[in-house]
């Protein structure tokens, strides 16, 4: 298979994430090292349906690691869901002579690679990554500590204004349909209440938790809501706090595309890297139709079902932990 391999394509793909450039860095360098050549694929799917790809060598991507974003830009692409766009993106690829494909996103991103797999044979791997976290096979998505840290700094900031003027504020995070972004940064800032997809809490269990504050005196408040919360948003769950209750000044904070920029942080920098090399490596030993992913600090192949049948499950410890605190 190493003989086999001759010219990889590597490209970003769905929303960006930081830790990314990190990542593209590691698999053009993995590929000079083993003497594999390697090409950057501009704008995801869009711009291998284009034709706009480049060529990277190990100097291409100097001084990237440290960069949010990503170098290769990313988009998304309704032409390749259909046959006849992933066979004008194969055809593209035959072109250049590129004969294994590394994308690294999300399950977007695993979906099209799977289906372009599945027609054309095409060896591939994906590397993770997603500020999510919402993928199973892997204790850690590439951007997610980023999204988290930004968060919490975020919330922290927040905290000395609502302490300053007893406001109760509602922070909204991202993370989609996954609370990982929201149950960690919350755990990490001090909130009050914790809003994610995953726990079925009322609006009533939620203003029972303010009631509980106010018992004890608590001036201040922060409520973390994940944006794919169940109960309503940031705006909506404020609203219905006020249209029952004049105890606080409510005030809304929507962090959104702030946690998707800015550098990367050194675990991210670290796991891209690491995930890089394994999936060149990962290619050259015969992987395909797999997602790079770390279980207990060790770099493991995940195979397409295995990923898309199972969901990233929020530990109930972490959920445990939240409610004790907030006391």
């Amino acid at each position: 298979m190493v003989n086999k391999i001759s010219r990889i394509g590597v490209f970003t793909s769905g929303g960006d994430a930081p830790g990314m450039n990190a990542a593209i860095r590691a698999v053009v360098r993995a590929c000079a090292y083993y003497k594999k050549e390697c090409f950057g694929i501009m704008r995801g799917y869009e711009g291998m349906i284009d034709g706009d790809i480049v060529k990277l060598g190990a100097r291409s991507v100097g001084n990237i690691l440290q960069r949010g974003g990503t170098i290769l830009k990313t988009a998304r692409s309704e032409e390749f869901k259909t046959t006849e766009g992933r066979e004008k993106a194969y055809n593209n690829l035959q072109k250049e002579g590129i004969n294994a494909l590394i994308a690294i996103g999300g399950d977007g991103t695993f979906t099209g690679l799977h289906k372009l797999y599945e027609q054309f044979q095409l060896p591939s791997i994906c590397i993770p990554g997603t500020i999510d976290n919402d993928l199973a096979g892997t204790d850690y998505t590439i951007g997610y500590d980023t999204a988290t840290n930004i968060a919490v700094e975020a919330i922290d900031r927040i905290r000395d204004t609502a302490l300053s003027h007893n406001r109760l504020f509602f922070i909204e995070v991202m993370g989609r349909n996954s609370g990982y972004i929201a149950i960690n940064s919350g755990i990490a800032g001090g909130a009050a209440a914790i809003i994610i997809p995953e726990e079925n809490i009322t609006f009533d269990q939620l203003y029972s938790v303010l009631g509980e504050g106010g018992k004890t005196s608590k001036s201040s408040n922060l409520i973390v809501v994940a944006e794919g919360s169940k109960i309503g948003d940031a705006h909506s769950l404020a609203k219905q706090v006020a249209a029952r209750s004049n105890y606080f000044d409510i005030k809304v904070t929507v962090l959104g595309h702030l946690q998707r920029g800015g550098s990367p942080t050194y675990f991210d920098r670290v796991l891209a890297s690491r995930m890089g090399v394994a999936a060149v490596e990962g290619l050259l030993e015969g992987h395909s139709d797999v997602m790079v992913g770390v279980n207990d600090k060790k770099m493991v192949y995940n195979r397409f079902d295995d990923i898309m049948s199972k969901h990233h499950a929020i530990d109930s410890e972490a959920l445990r932990i939240a409610k004790i605190l907030s006391i």
